[in-house]
């Protein structure tokens, strides 16, 4: 039991530094830790515990380019999508879901890394950014993977950087607190999590707040490098979490 306090411990710190770099990740980072020490309800409570924990400290920490009417599609669409993910979260074959996910991440973020003048997306306006809002919040309710797709589509709309962290930290505030609400409200979270809580939310504290230090020297380009590689990684760590198991499965 000590070595698993020990990996959710480093799981926190890791992806608390990487969300108050980036705004957001921070679900991916710690499930990289923690998809193989913890079965997967359990992984997933921290893992929005710990993002809703992240946001909490990133939000109070970098306040710039907030604009409430850009991010109201965003948290609209996302609000109606978390208790779909909620409801999901027991049917769902995590080891599907990651194996879709980390192919999509590890093929569309070096992509657009490598792409030297990515065209900017303009169409769909705010049904658009619904839209994205709505699948942003399924995936926060299946497991604090609010930002993945949100922050894709904001790098596609061509936001420069305070824009799109704004955009992204306060979604995924939003979704994450409503995420943690039902899960509370529908018995997901167990006794046998507060342990872990208790672990969760002093590790991440200080790397929180050093990652949201560095944000705020880093340049444009720069933090797009940041945001789209941070995305490959977690795409990478999904497949070598999900690929195996599911593999085992077919044998």
């Amino acid at each position: 039991m000590d070595s698993v306090y020990l990996v959710v411990a480093l799981g926190a710190m890791v992806a608390g530094f990487v969300q108050g770099l980036s705004g957001f990740a921070f679900s991916m980072v710690a499930m990289s830790f923690w998809a193989w020490a913890l079965e997967p309800r359990m992984a997933a409570t921290l893992a929005v515990f710990g993002g809703l924990t992240g946001q909490v400290i990133a939000a109070l920490s970098v306040r710039r380019g907030f604009d409430l009417r850009r991010l109201l599609p965003f948290v609209l669409g996302g609000l109606a999508g978390v208790p779909l993910g909620v409801a999901l979260l027991p049917r769902l074959d995590m080891e599907v879901f990651k194996v879709l996910m980390g192919t999509l991440l590890v093929l569309w973020c070096p992509a657009m890394l490598m792409a030297r003048d990515l065209p900017r997306v303009t169409a769909g306006g705010r049904i658009a950014d619904g839209a994205v809002g709505l699948a942003g919040g399924v995936m926060g309710g299946l497991g604090g993977f609010t930002g993945t797709l949100p922050t894709l589509w904001c790098t596609m709309r061509g936001l420069e950087k305070d824009a799109q962290r704004a955009v992204i930290q306060n979604f995924n505030l939003s979704m994450l607190f409503v995420t943690m609400g039902s899960y509370l409200a529908s018995g997901v979270v167990t006794r046998a999590d507060l342990p872990l809580f208790a672990i969760v939310a002093p590790a991440m504290l200080v790397p929180t707040l050093l990652g949201a230090r560095l944000y705020i020297g880093i340049s444009e380009a720069r933090f797009r490098q940041v945001v789209l590689g941070l995305l490959t990684a977690s795409g990478v760590a999904l497949l070598a979490s999900g690929v195996p198991r599911l593999l085992a499965r077919l044998v």
